[in-house]
């Protein structure tokens, strides 16, 4: 199993920018794709981004191409999700996921794919 640990949220104003980092237990953080999703208040929690096991493929929702980087850190045992241009709708509870797949595909959008969650950090940005 694997524990994750999200930080780096807070409070920014409309065009900031944040990084937010999750760390993982355990040895085995290589074999997981990595995966951030958000929830915002009454909605239900979306997918944001996802990065392969050795960090070469990413994947990203719609709603934050080009504004949003996700890469890892399989030394570290950290996966990252920089936020640049950052927008009001952009609040939301940030969470980290790891899936045990073999590779990186479309269903990686899925929340149901993903055996493990981070608590969440919370990012705000106001207008």
């Amino acid at each position: 199993q694997v524990q994750l640990v999200e930080s780096g949220g807070g409070l920014v104003q409309a065009g900031d920018s944040l990084r937010l980092s999750c760390a993982a237990s355990g040895p085995t953080f290589s074999t997981y794709v990595m995966g951030w999703f958000r929830q915002a208040p009454g909605m239900s929690r979306e997918f944001v981004a996802a990065i392969s096991r050795s960090g070469g493929t990413t994947y990203y929702d719609d709603s934050v191409e080009g504004r949003f980087t996700v890469s890892r850190d399989n030394a570290k045992n950290t996966v990252y999700l920089q936020m640049s241009s950052l927008k009001p709708e952009d609040t939301a509870v940030y969470y980290c996921a790891a899936a045990t797949m073999p590779s990186i595909t479309t269903d990686i959008s899925s929340r149901w794919r993903y055996n493990y969650w981070g608590q969440g950090t919370q990012v705000t940005v106001s207008s």
